[in-house]
């Protein structure tokens, strides 16, 4: 009869080590490799193959390494670490090192037994990474099996990739562009959604009633929607595509065992009743309580997280009652925006086409008017067309001057109104802005016989302007933009019009000389070339110390894609009629993660074109006061700004040509404007006192900052922080003679040439790498972000270079046999000012067995830890550190050199004294155990989880992985400590 093992023993088998695990049974070991992974788990009949109880081996005086040993060991061990003993089973394996507050969403879904929430944070808070972390938990402890993503198809291949290098979810994209080659794949009757756990969908796909029907029955038990406030609808008079994404959410919320994360920025557009439809999807009851009642804000708080920038900013400080300030953050946010609007008068030839065009557009939409309510919509808005073109560039005024406007083809009034109306309202729903950037048409058929002639020749003159010369708008921005860079910002440039941002970038290719790398971003480009081609210019002007970089973008970037890391100032070159888009493109790089505590805005406006004055004033100006004041941004209302942009437009086509505004604004035809400015104003500040309340009303209350604390301390104390990460991959391969070159840019960013390292390592970095990048001395790009390219390694735990860098310094260390470089070492002894009496420092790994109850069933893991504990003195009358002094002798560097023969005597007697310290390691382990056992009876009881049945032992011994001497220096430092 073989002996039994209980979980988490250490046997010896195959001739290695492993750990038992729970599912073993007594005629089947089920083991993993000790400090090995998941995917090496093997099954062993011990009937068949001897198994025997194993001990870990002591450390050797002789295996004595320099002062950074201690630190690589703890490192490489600690990353090898994919299933945590702590309440959280997911964050061992992902490459994200969340802040507490966004832990904060994570512990309100554990409070439900079917999650629903609507997470609406401020814009760059993280909203990605709060669901992930909820869909990450909830499928590593089995409340769900399959998750699907909806979104827009703009931002679809982001989110796959946010879920692939943070999260480690691969999931299949589910668009009209790939759903024929996967239904190819597919068995007889079977589902594409069955097929593929986690998908990727295109909400507007979905919505068709040709796949609606399949998703929704065979949907995911997990579902998150992003930008959920495009996906309902208000009443029977909103638009059809919002009805339709309505309905199919709706249909999805109806299963009420289905988990379900509405994610939005804005989820009230100020018109309740869609608010109160988004809330009914969360939960039925929500869409008709009385929000003003303490019940109704009790039970909306248990689903609903509603946070502005000031409220994360500083999450955990003294005030929120913690013990001490060790776990107070601050969060990576730039305190504000440094605002200048800068302005440029027209060219004397360009002021004589404005007021050429003004004048035939007038013209048009006069006679237009004697022609029936279908022609005048028409002719309205191709003036507009117009207009907008002329002031933005003569490039996109000379293509709309030669296209046929889009409304031309409309058959009645309403779908002139529909067909025009995107180019004065610049919709900000993520999912509008795709083809929005396209040059409109002006010309909606001939009412006189020289129409043709005349847009031709205003087109040719409009051609002939191209140039600083002409364009004193462009000659203004490459001033400004000269300024910008000669401070060291990277901007960004947004145009309104792809013709504009192609004619901006190529005179800023020769203007801004050759230090500078200017590339273009329009819609002409497919979402995923777009960030291809903003990691490309990112890579070539980081090549270069000198070097900057420009982008010219349309608003095809304004929502979805994250550019904090690459840029830091915001050039808005034609202003937007909806202050709510300046604000999009500005928070693309005013997000957690921007390193400049500033972030710069430069509006260009012209002052003498008759229109942006006055949308200045009345629109972008008033936004942003109102954002300085509630600390967020609230959506100008539709009705009230179209109606200032249509008065200015028909100011100017109606009464007049003079475009100098001085006189203009005083003028008493101008009345209507300033009439309609202040209906604007009132509807606008009614609106801001809404969300003012709602945001004090909503706020959220039902998690408080010291219940995030401590769990924030102890996932930090297992798992580590990517400083930590960063470090040890570049002194491990420094110490193993790769050859690493810091990036100029200050990123924290560098290349390795891997091909001089040892083999062993060659070889497990030629899967994840490249053999060509291994063995032919071709820089392998480390970066500090978790989204790389093939080829390239992010500076995160789960990086499968970073793992396997890991892998081979802790096998290294374990086995002294090895040969070549070793950068860990299981010994060590240092002298140095940092102590002033003999202390030893000991990597301790424990391993525990947890018990965890749910109401799907008990759950039995076996989980590590390492630890570092620090005594002064003999082992036999040691004196034990504090665990912070402790971790302070990681940082001891070596003030003296010790002699060898000395130090492996010194060691000797150390190492045969460890016995003496046995008990107090046990003792440690079974006061971790309790720790991890109340950490997660906090994380239960606040999830309102079953406690009844919970454990945690520690298992066996533990393993002694290092010991390190640290001696006194001759020669102390003042003040030195014990």
């Amino acid at each position: 009869m073989p002996p039994s093992y209980t979980p988490g023993s250490l046997v010896s088998a195959r001739g290695r080590e492993w750990v038992v695990l729970p599912e073993s049974a007594p005629d089947m070991l089920v083991l993993r490799p000790l400090g090995g992974a998941d995917d090496d788990v093997a099954a062993v009949f011990p009937d068949i193959e001897p198994v025997s109880h194993a001990q870990f081996a002591a450390p050797s005086p002789t295996d004595l390494g320099d002062a950074q040993a201690a630190g690589l060991l703890r490192s490489a061990l600690r990353i090898g670490f994919r299933s945590g003993a702590g309440p959280f089973r997911s964050l061992a394996g992902i490459a994200v090192e969340p802040r507490a507050y966004q832990l904060v969403p994570l512990l309100m879904a554990l409070r439900q037994k079917t999650v629903r929430m609507l997470i609406s944070d401020d814009v760059g808070i993280g909203k990605t990474v709060e669901a992930g972390l909820i869909a990450t938990e909830l499928l590593a402890q089995g409340s769900a099996t399959r998750l699907a993503v909806l979104c827009s198809p703009a931002l679809a291949e982001q989110w796959q990739e946010e879920l692939r290098t943070k999260f480690g979810l691969d999931a299949e994209l589910v668009l009209a562009s790939t759903v024929s080659r996967l239904e190819r794949g597919l068995d007889l009757g079977e589902s594409l959604f069955d097929r593929h756990p986690h998908v990727i969908v295109s909400t507007d796909f979905i919505k068709s009633t040709r796949h609606r029907d399949d998703f929704v029955r065979h949907c995911p038990d997990l579902v998150i929607v992003d930008e959920a406030h495009t996906c309902v609808a208000a009443d029977e008079a909103s638009n059809t595509q919002n009805q339709l994404r309505y309905e199919l959410l709706h249909r999805v919320a109806a299963d009420p065992e289905r988990h379900l994360l509405l994610v939005t920025a804005t989820p009230h557009s100020g018109k309740e009743s869609a608010f109160r439809n988004l809330l009914g999807l969360v939960r039925p009851e929500l869409a008709t309580v009385d929000l003003g009642s303490e019940a109704g804000r009790r039970l909306l708080a248990q689903h609903f997280v509603h946070r502005k920038r000031a409220d994360v900013r500083q999450y955990l400080t003294r005030g929120d009652g913690l013990a001490d300030d060790s776990l107070a953050e601050k969060t990576s946010f730039p305190t504000d925006r440094e605002f200048k609007d800068e302005t440029y008068r027209l060219s004397a030839g360009y002021r004589a086409l404005l007021d050429d065009a003004i004048a035939y557009a007038s013209e048009r939409v006069t006679a237009a008017d004697s022609r029936g309510r279908r022609e005048a919509r028409i002719a309205w808005w191709s003036a507009i067309a117009l207009l907008r073109s002329l002031v933005s560039s003569p490039r996109a005024a000379a293509q709309t001057l030669r296209t046929r406007s889009a409304t031309a083809t409309a058959d009645t009034p309403e779908e002139a109104d529909r067909l025009g109306a995107p180019l004065t309202s610049d919709s900000v729903d993520a999912d509008a802005l795709e083809g929005l950037d396209v040059a409109p048409g002006a010309e909606a058929g001939a009412v006189e016989v020289d129409a043709g002639r005349r847009l031709a020749e205003l087109a040719d003159r409009a051609a002939e302007l191209e140039g600083p010369a002409g364009d004193t708008k462009l000659a203004a921005l490459t001033r400004h933009l000269k300024a910008l860079l000669k401070e060291g910002y990277h901007p960004i440039v947004f145009c309104r019009y792809i013709p504009t941002a192609e004619y901006v970038a190529d005179h800023l290719a020769d203007a801004l000389g050759k230090k500078t790398v200017v590339r273009a971003v329009t819609g002409t480009l497919s979402p995923q070339q777009r960030i291809e081609r903003i990691e490309d210019l990112a890579r070539e002007a980081g090549d270069d110390p000198a070097a900057r970089r420009v982008l010219v973008a349309t608003d095809c970037l304004s929502e979805g894609v994250n550019l904090q890391h690459h840029f830091d100032a915001v050039v808005h070159y034609d202003l937007a009629w909806n202050p709510t888009r300046h604000d999009q493109r500005e928070g693309r790089v005013d997000r957690y993660g921007q390193q400049r505590d500033k972030v710069r805005v430069i509006t260009l406006w012209g002052s003498d074109n008759g229109i942006d004055g006055k949308v200045l004033d009345v629109l972008i100006r008033k936004h942003r006061q109102i954002r300085k004041d509630l600390g967020i941004s609230v959506s100008v209302p539709d009705a009230a700004s179209q109606g200032v942009t249509d008065a200015i437009v028909e100011w100017l086509l109606l009464r007049g040509r003079d475009g100098e505004q001085g006189s203009l604004f005083d003028a008493e035809e101008y009345r209507a404007i300033d009439k309609r400015a202040a209906a604007l104003e009132s509807e606008w500040q009614s609106a801001a006192e809404k969300e003012k309340t709602s945001r004090s009303r909503f706020a959220q209350q039902t998690i408080r900052p010291d219940e995030v604390a401590r769990e924030v301390a102890e996932i930090r104390d297992t798992l580590g922080r990517a400083a930590e990460i960063r470090d040890f991959v570049r002194l491990s391969l420094r110490a193993l003679d790769g050859v690493l070159r810091d990036a100029p840019d200050g990123s924290g960013d560098f290349t390795a040439d891997v091909s001089g390292t040892p083999a062993g390592l060659r070889d497990t970095l030629a899967p994840v790498l490249g053999g060509d990048a291994v063995e032919t001395g071709k820089p392998v790009l480390f970066r500090t972000t978790a989204a790389v390219a093939r080829g390239q390694a992010a500076l995160v735990r789960t990086d499968p270079a970073v793992v396997a860098l890991a892998g081979y310094v802790l096998n290294a260390a374990l086995d002294d046999q090895t040969t070549g470089a070793r950068p860990a070492r299981r010994c060590g002894v240092i002298r140095t000012r940092a102590v002033t009496v003999r202390t030893t420092l000991l990597l301790v790994r424990y391993r525990f067995h947890l018990t965890l109850p749910s109401r799907a069933g008990t759950r039995q893991i076996v989980a590590e830890d390492a630890r570092l504990l620090a005594f002064s003195g003999a082992p036999a009358n040691a004196t034990w550190l504090p665990d912070a002094e402790a971790m302070r002798l990681l940082d001891a560097g070596a003030d003296e050199n010790t002699d060898r023969d000395f130090a492996e005597r010194t060691m000797g007697r150390i190492l045969d004294g460890l016995p003496e310290v046995t008990d107090h390691l046990t003792a440690y382990g079974e006061e971790l155990a309790a720790r991890l056992l109340a950490s997660h009876r906090r994380v239960r009881s606040v999830a309102g989880e079953i406690v009844r049945g919970l454990t945690v032992t520690a298992q066996d011994r533990p393993d002694v992985l290092g010991a390190y001497v640290y001696l006194p220096a001759s020669t102390p430092a003042a003040g030195g400590n014990a």
